[in-house]
């Protein structure tokens, strides 16, 4: 993906996330992600493409994550759990 598009993130884990979006990527791909916070920051991770669904989206299997993002991403994750129940 040479150029921003918004996107849809779902299925998100400390693995990866699969990336909701009309953008064309290829296979193995490096691709920069940044997912909103709900206290309004961005979260950027990196990543490569697992799979490719055209017209859909794609998986993206996440690049090694510091400790501060993996911290990050697990509030991430446990504020989108409270918001479900």
């Amino acid at each position: 993906m040479s150029h921003a598009h918004e996107a849809r993130v779902d299925d998100v884990s400390l693995g990866g996330c699969f990336v909701n979006t009309f953008g064309r990527v290829e296979l193995d791909e490096a691709v920069n992600l940044q997912i909103l916070k709900s206290s309004g920051g961005w979260l950027a991770l990196r990543g490569r493409v697992a799979s490719y669904h055209p017209g859909i989206g794609f998986g993206l299997s996440f690049d090694p994550l510091s400790e501060e993002e993996t911290a990050d991403l697990r509030e991430l994750l446990e504020t989108s759990e409270e918001k479900l129940i």
